[in-house]
Parts: structure tokens; sequence; C-alpha cells
């Protein structure tokens, strides 16, 4: 069956295209189902298939299409990262002790989504307790890039990035921490965006058997990923907002509006590279030809700042608050030989190694001091977020590389123009936003020599989500975006 004229069209096409008549969410449903049963034999990005129930959504959307009902994502359907509880299916976190956990209840990005009207054909593959930027476990196996199939789609939501180029739908969640949301949208040629810290209310994503309550994980967040940036916003207006059963039962969210409608008005701070972590050529050349383009579609573009917070020391920091949450999970007898690794560090030893090692032993009190110096940075961004508008960097060093699944990511390597790197030192260029919580969109901009996607993010200032996203689609518009792989032209 050749690809329908569906396949690869926006969020926001769709929707038209459903509320003129011209296509029904049924048809859309078994294009991404049929797509999936044809393809992800060799991609394996939907670990958990929910056909019946989709198709069943699907015929209810038609339904209320014809009775005249309009909603933000009525008919369209959309895949779901793994580690969202959704009633019914299995939820894992592919941590093989949890391969029978059935959730009983939908979480609330869930509850969201579905009551916006979106149709859900499956759940996304992902790393062992999505701490890895590639996307495998012992439960479903590998999940491919569509780009080059012996190479990471990314991760954590690796499978939802790989899901949306090879054409399983146009809307995805996921979520970050360590850029799990970014990352994927680089090696994949997608969009995603990481929202303001807490702007969406995460009940419900939540590692098994965790009861499904009210929230915050510490620097962690979820968000949209799709194949438009126009999407994101159609997504995150879905999803965003206090519980409430918790926060909502006061507050309600009213995002500002961006801050400006036209290139000519925006104000952009572009980094191309840091000597913390390096980015290769093919990196370096796309951030450096967007900057060109846009400076001649009238953007301010400035190349460095003082206003910039210190890179290597917010990245040092950033190393010790993630490893700090992320040790609360950890066996005893893994978080004790951690412990003492980290007592035996020099004190000299800064490089992002040790300050991962001491994160994991940070005491509480290390922990109050460490959250004093993250209040600081909020407060340098807030000033530099006076002068410019946004700030473009990368989100990796390098395209995809090749799967390496040796068990130990501190002894990993990646190579940057022929450079040996520590894996796990990829985090500093996440973190820029990770840490003090920023709005962060990823875009895709171009490809390496060999082919594979590459892109960038743009950061905002906090809870002006909006900033960053209408950047992205101004982005979008004048240069183009996703680019199908060639391996799904059927």
């Amino acid at each position: 069956m050749a690809k329908s004229e569906w396949s690869f069209k926006s969020a926001v096409e769709l929707s038209a295209a459903l509320a003129a008549r011209k296509v029904s969410a049924v048809e859309l449903t078994r294009d991404a189902i049929d797509r999936i049963e044809r393809h992800d034999g060799k991609v394996n990005a939907i670990c958990v298939r929910d056909f019946e129930r989709a198709l069943s959504a699907a015929r209810d959307a038609d339904g209320a299409l014809a009775r005249g009902e309009r909603k933000p994502l009525l008919g369209l359907p959309m895949t779901v990262k793994e580690s969202y509880n959704i009633a019914g299916l299995p939820t894992t976190w592919g941590i093989p002790a949890q391969k029978d956990f059935i959730a009983k209840e939908d979480s609330l990005p869930v509850t969201r989504v579905k009551d916006a009207g979106t149709v859900i054909v499956g759940k996304t593959n992902v790393p062992l307790a999505l701490g890895d930027w590639q996307s495998y476990n012992d439960i479903y196996g590998i999940t491919n890039n569509p780009y080059d199939l012996g190479r990471t789609p990314g991760g954590s939501s690796g499978g939802s990035s790989a899901a949306l180029a090879a054409g399983y739908g146009p809307l995805s969640i996921g979520s970050d921490i360590g850029g799990s949301l970014r990352v994927p949208a680089f090696h994949c040629g997608i969009y995603a965006h990481k929202p303001t810290f807490n702007l969406v209310a995460m009940r419900g994503h939540v590692a098994p058997p965790a009861p499904h309550l009210p929230f915050e994980r510490d620097l962690s967040v979820i968000g949209p990923m799709a194949r438009s940036a126009v999407d994101l916003s159609l997504v995150l207006d879905v999803m965003a907002g206090p519980d409430p059963i918790e926060a909502g039962i006061a507050y309600r969210l009213e995002l500002p509006a961006a801050r400006h409608t036209a290139f000519r008005d925006f104000r952009v701070l572009v980094i191309d590279t840091d000597p913390v972590m390096p980015t290769d050529t093919a990196v370096r050349d796309t951030i450096n030809m967007l900057a060109d383009n846009l400076a001649k579609a009238g953007v301010r573009i400035e190349r460095s700042s003082p206003l910039l917070p210190d890179f290597a020391a917010s990245s040092r920091l950033y190393m010790r608050m993630l490893m700090s949450f992320l040790a609360a999970s950890f066996a005893p007898d893994v978080y004790a030989g951690a412990r003492a690794a980290a007592a035996a560090l020099p004190e000299r030893d800064n490089s992002l190694a040790a300050e991962r090692l001491r994160g994991i032993a940070l005491s509480h009190r290390d922990w109050v001091a460490a959250n004093a110096g993250r209040t600081r940075l909020r407060a340098q961004w807030r000033e530099l977020f006076k002068t410019y508008d946004a700030v473009i960097c990368p989100v990796m060093p390098t395209a995809a590389y090749p799967h390496d699944h040796s068990p130990e990511q501190e002894q990993r390597r990646i190579k940057i123009d022929g450079k040996e790197h520590i894996y796990p030192d990829q985090l500093a260029w996440p973190g820029i936003a990770t840490l003090p919580g920023l709005p962060s969109t990823a875009i895709p901009t171009g490809f390496a020599p060999d082919g594979l996607p590459i892109g960038v993010q743009i950061v905002g200032p906090w809870l002006e989500d909006r900033t960053p996203l209408k950047l992205a689609e101004l982005i979008e518009r004048e240069f183009g975006g996703f680019v199908p792989p060639k391996m799904f032209d059927d």
C-alpha cells in the first residue's frame, strides 16, 4: 500500500481537513496503523499497540465532527510515551520487574489530550527507567532511528521521535529531565518543546508501581512532540495547567503572549559551542548558517554576551542536582558504592564526571546550598532576557551515533571531530535550560554530511513558552522544517 497523502501532514493541516470532511478520523487512524504494521518491524517505536480502542475512538470522533463539534485535537492520531499511565495498558518504564504492571487509570496529561479529542494508537518505547539517550530495554527491545537503523533515535522519548519521523500520526508526548524531549527531536529531525518547569501537571507520569498522586519531580517536565512547530502549541495548550485536585483548586494558567510575531523584532543570542562540551563541525555549521539566515531576515543576532551565565559552573551544578535526584531510586549497593567513590575524589577534581559522583552523595544540607545556587542562576537568566528574547544553542554535540548498549554509561565515549569525549558529559547542553527550569523548543535545521538530522534548541524566558515557540514557527515557515526519511517514501 502506498503512502497516503495524509501520512506526513501536520496536525493543523489534518484538523482543517477533518473539519472540511476531506478525510475522516477513522481513515487517519487506519493510515497510522497501516504504517506501524508495515514499518515498525524495522523501527520498533511502538511497544504497546492499542488499535481496537483507537478505531473506536476515531469512530466517536467522526460522530462528533458530524455533529459540528470542535475540539483542539479532535480525530487526530497520537502516540504516547510508555512512561505515561493509560488505563488497561502496561506501564513499565522498561523495568523488567514491572513487565506485568497494568495501569488502572489514565494519567492527567492523557486525560487532557483525550478530552481534547485525540485518538491514541499506542505507546512508544523508552530506555530502562528513562535513563539514556538510546531507547532500548529487555522488555521491548531496541528502537532504531528511521534515518539510519543502526543509530539511536535519541532518548528517553526515542520511541516517540522515531514514530513521528516514520509517519505514525502527527503528534506524541514525552518527558525531559536530561534532554529526553529535545535530544530525540534533534536525532530524528522533528520538533519538541520542554515547557517551563511545573507548567504541565504530571500526575500519572510515574514509575510503577508508584501511586497515582500529584507530585513534582525536581528538574523533570513533560511536553509535546510533533513534525511541525505550530503543532507544539496546539498540544501544549491542551496539556498545560495546574492539577485540578491540587494547585488548580485556586490557580488558573494564563501564559503571556509571544514577545514578538515578526523576525525584525527579535533579539537573539546565538551560541554554537563551548569548551565544556564542544560541538562538531556539522552542528556548528548548521547553527552558524541559521544565525546568518536569521540576521538576513531581520533578527538582531549577537554571538556572545557577558550576561550569559557561566556555562561551566552551571553545568557542574546541574550534574550535582540531577544526580542527587536520580540517586534517590538507586539500589542500596549501587548508592553505597557511588558514595564511597565520591568520598575518594580529589577536592580539586571539578570535572563533570566528578560532579555527577558528588551529586549522588549530596547531603540535604548541600542540596539546599545547591538550590540557592540555582536561585541565583535563575536571576541571571532573568537579567539576560531583559536584553534578549531567546538564546539559540546546541541540543547535542553530534548527530545520532551508532547503538552502544555497554552497561556503564560513564565508560562510553562519543567522538566529536575525531576526539573522544565522555558520553554523559553531553548532559551539559540540555542542562542549560533544565537547571533553571526554562522553556526550550527543539527544531530541525538540516542534515549532517552523512544524512543524519541535526538541529538546535531555542531557550526562552521563564513562563514565556510562547516566545521560543513563536520563533520556531517563524523559522519553520521561512526556512523549512521536517523532511521525512527516505526509507519511508513508499
